[in-house]
Formats: structure tokens, C-alpha cells, sequence
């Protein structure tokens, strides 16, 4: 018979490394499975979602670390201890997630798993979240987050997350995407507002752009910080009913 544990090391992806490499202690890959089993793996069991044995060790590798760090995230969430997150999301997050291998945009995929955990545990709010997170590159997932941390936040008067108009410079675009290609930071700009990530872009006669983040885009930027609350409250903001 089996043990409990074997089924949510499956849905992780950590069976066939821990079987197969050293790349990871043991305790990590334990502490990541024990992790899964505390917020999803009652759940995980009753619908069989569990991955296919043949994910490759680099991508079980890089889910573990996202695991961990989501754990780090989940245990500043208020009563953490009954928070629990709906397996379609724990499957898609690693799913996506465990495809990259930079650690900052694994930090995102980590707050995304930790914000998906809430009381009753059948929150999928997230999903439009994940989708978001996975069409994006890693430039553009680094440019989000920059704008989204450094941006003055708002409150529209109808009560809407909102931001300041925000500029950022051909420089410091290439120092936040690690990209030295004009050509391709321009079109990466450009997907982000098709996205409905960001505002305008660059101009025809000029190589200042406007990043503006629109509130979807600092909604998901909460999200991946591993906030399950208010964004008013995350940001500090108050809403104009309270502040009556």
C-alpha cells in the first residue's frame, strides 16, 4: 500500500527527482510534499489530479523551489494554518511555473500559489492570474514588476485601484528586462498593453515609454506578492466609503 505522502509528491513533480538526482536535499523535497499535503491534498486525492510521472527532473527541481518559497509567503497570510488552496490552481501554478528557472519570476509563481490559499479553499480567482503570468516573458515579467512596485498608487473615485502616469526610460527598461534589443523591448511593451497590463508604450519620436500599470495589472502584481486580500489594503489605500 502506498504511503499518503506518494500521491502529492506526484502532483509536485518530486517523485522522479528525488529518485533520479541529488540536485535538491532531501529535506527540501520533503518539506515541499509536506507543504502541498497541508493545503491541498484532500482535495488533490477526491479529483485525481495528478501529474503525469514523466516530468523531467529540471522542471521537478525548479517546482520544488517554488514550492518553498510560496511556503515562506503562506505563513504571513493571517491564520494561515486554515488556508487552503484549490488543487486546479496548485496543479496549474506549478504546471506553468515549474517551467522557469530565474528566481525572481519564480518568486511570483511562489506569491501566486500563497494567494491562492483561503478559508474554504475553492477560491479559483487566481486562474486569470496564472494565464496572465504564464504568456508573459521574463523581461516583461521583470518590467510588471517594477512598475507595479515603484508606481504611485490610487484610489479612482468610484473606488478602482488605480495608478499615476509612470515613465521609464530606454536605460532603465534595459537594466529592468536584462534586454539590450531596442526592437524587441518595444513589441515586449507592446504585448504588455495588449495584455491589458500597461498603457501606451513608446512614442514615434521618442525613447521614453509610458508603463503605466493599469489595475489589473496591479490587482495580479498583489496576487503574486502572495496578498488574498483587498489590494486597497495591500497598497495601503483607502477606500472613499472608509475614508467617509
Amino acid at each position: 500500500m502506498s504511503e499518503p505522502g506518494h500521491k502529492i509528491d506526484d502532483l509536485l513533480g518530486v517523485k522522479p527527482l528525488a529518485e533520479a538526482t541529488n540536485t535538491l536535499a532531501k529535506g527540501a523535497v520533503d518539506g515541499a510534499s509536506a507543504f502541498l499535503s497541508r493545503i491541498c491534498l484532500p482535495a488533490a486525492e477526491e479529483l485525481g489530479l495528478l501529474l503525469r510521472d514523466k516530468v523531467s527532473t529540471w522542471r521537478a527541481n525548479n517546482a520544488v523551489k517554488i514550492t518553498l518559497k510560496a511556503e515562506q509567503k503562506y505563513q504571513e497570510l493571517p491564520n494561515h494554518e486554515s488556508k487552503h488552496a484549490h488543487p486546479r490552481l496548485a496543479w496549474q501554478i506549478l504546471e506553468e511555473g515549474s517551467w522557469i528557472e530565474a528566481d525572481d519570476v519564480q518568486g511570483l509563481w511562489a506569491g501566486l500559489l500563497a494567494s491562492s490559499c483561503t478559508d474554504d479553499g475553492k477560491d479559483d480567482s487566481n486562474l486569470m492570474f496564472v494565464d496572465l503570468l504564464a504568456r508573459l516573458t521574463l523581461s516583461e515579467a521583470r518590467i510588471l514588476d517594477h512598475i507595479c512596485k515603484n508606481v504611485k498608487k490610487i484610489v479612482a473615485p468610484a473606488g478602482w485601484i488605480t495608478a499615476e502616469y509612470f515613465v521609464m526610460t530606454l536605460a532603465q527598461l534595459k537594466e529592468v528586462s536584462k534586454l539590450l534589443d531596442l526592437q524587441r523591448i518595444d513589441r515586449e511593451l507592446d504585448h504588455l498593453r495588449t495584455l491589458g497590463l500597461t498603457q501606451g508604450g513608446f512614442g514615434p519620436h521618442s525613447t521614453d515609454a509610458n508603463v503605466t500599470p493599469t489595475s489589473l495589472a496591479l490587482q495580479m502584481y498583489a496576487r503574486c506578492q502572495g496578498c488574498s486580500s483587498d489590494p486597497l489594503s495591500f497598497f495601503g489605500l483607502t477606500s472613499p466609503e472608509k475614508g467617509k
